[in-house]
C-alpha cells in the first residue's frame, strides 16, 4: 500500500468536490438570471419539469468544462511537485494555479451557458423559449439543454489547451535535423 499516493488521491477527490460544488452554485445562479427568476428553487418547488431540464443541462455543460480545470490543476501539481516535499510556498503556488484554472473555467462555462441560450433563442424567432420554459414547456428546455451540452463538449478541448498553456512547463529541446555534409 502506498499511503502517500492514497492521501494525494483523497486530496484530489476533495478538490474535485469543492470545484463541483462551486460550479453548481455558479451555474444555478447564472441559469436563473437567464430565466429571469428571483427565486432559484421555484421551478423545483412548482414541479416545473422544463426548468429542471434546463438547469440540469446547464449543470452538465458546466461540469464538462470544470472537469478540465480539475485535470489541469492536477497536471500542474504532478509536474511541479514531483519528488518534492510540500512546503508552504509549494502549497501557495498550487493554490494560485488552482484558482486561475477554476476561475477561467467558470468564466468560460458561464459564457458557454449564455451563448448556448442566446444562440438557440436567436435561431427560433417565432418562439420565446425562455418564456416557454418558465411556463413548464419541456420541449424547448430539452433542446436548450442539449445546445449547452454540445457547446461545452466543443469548447472543452480548447479550454484544456488554454489551461495547459498557463502551466510553467519546461522547455523541451527542439529536434532539429542536421543536413548531411
Amino acid at each position: 500500500m502506498n499511503l502517500g499516493l492514497f492521501l494525494i488521491g483523497l486530496g484530489k477527490a476533495a478538490f474535485g468536490i469543492v470545484v463541483g460544488a462551486l460550479g453548481i452554485f455558479v451555474a444555478s445562479r447564472a441559469l436563473h438570471r437567464v430565466l429571469g427568476r428571483r427565486d432559484r428553487d421555484s421551478e423545483m418547488a412548482d414541479g416545473n419539469l422544463a426548468g429542471a431540464i434546463f438547469k440540469a443541462g446547464g449543470l452538465v455543460a458546466l461540469g464538462i468544462l470544470l472537469q478540465h480545470a480539475v485535470g489541469a490543476t492536477f497536471t500542474a501539481m504532478d509536474l511541479l511537485y514531483r519528488n518534492e516535499d510540500a512546503d508552504a510556498a509549494a502549497v501557495a503556488r498550487f493554490a494560485a494555479f488552482a484558482g486561475i484554472h477554476v476561475g477561467l473555467s467558470i468564466v468560460v462555462g458561464a459564457l458557454v451557458l449564455a451563448l448556448g441560450t442566446l444562440l438557440f433563442t436567436r435561431l427560433t424567432r417565432r418562439v420565446d423559449e425562455l418564456a416557454e420554459v418558465r411556463r413548464g414547456n419541456a420541449a424547448p428546455a430539452v433542446v436548450l439543454a442539449a445546445v449547452m451540452v454540445v457547446l461545452a463538449l466543443m469548447t472543452a478541448p480548447g479550454l484544456q489547451t488554454a489551461l495547459d498553456g498557463l502551466l510553467p512547463l519546461p522547455e523541451l529541446p527542439r529536434n532539429e535535423l542536421i543536413a548531411p555534409s
